[in-house]
């Protein structure tokens, strides 16, 4: 599966995108940002508070809630402001 990270969580982890393979017990969006968090100090930092992180499944937004069987891509965003 690919994963990609965008804006200050990029710069945090120290990747733009990176293909894993997701461990059982990986099953929605929350799980992932659990196990991603656990990963490293990038992670950590990055995902301090995992709420706050908006994803996408396959470009298209979704809950954290949100199954991840069958997703091709997984996207990572920070918090978005409006200006």
């Amino acid at each position: 599966m690919k994963l990609a990270y965008f804006a200050w969580v990029r710069e945090r982890i120290g990747l733009s995108e990176e293909e894993v393979e997701l461990p059982a017990g990986v099953e929605t969006v929350s799980d992932l940002l659990h196990w991603l968090k656990g990963r490293g100090a990038g992670y950590d930092a990055a995902l301090q508070a995992p709420e706050i992180i908006r994803v996408a499944i396959d470009q298209e937004h979704v809950d954290h809630s949100q199954p991840l069987a069958g997703a091709r891509e997984i996207a990572l965003f920070p918090p978005m402001t409006g200006g």
